[in-house]
């Protein structure tokens, strides 16, 4: 299992409303969260084989950008 984390503008509860379906739905990841304390709201990404690149593009289908830190 591979951490992976990124940088967002995943900014409060509604917004994590609205990826959460979207992350949940990605089969490659094991599990996720996003740590809205931070000034970087940072999304960690637990998985065996997922990309930066499918992160990224997964989290723009709810509108939102990651960037790996």
């Amino acid at each position: 299992m591979k951490t992976q984390k990124f940088k967002t503008n995943i900014n409060c509860g509604n917004c994590l409303a609205k990826v959460t379906p979207i992350l949940n739905a990605e089969a490659k990841i094991e599990s996720w969260s996003v740590d809205l304390q931070s000034d970087d709201r940072t999304l960690t990404v637990e998985s065996e084989d997922i990309t930066a690149d499918e992160v990224f593009k997964t989290v723009l289908k709810a509108g939102f950008i990651a960037k790996p830190e």
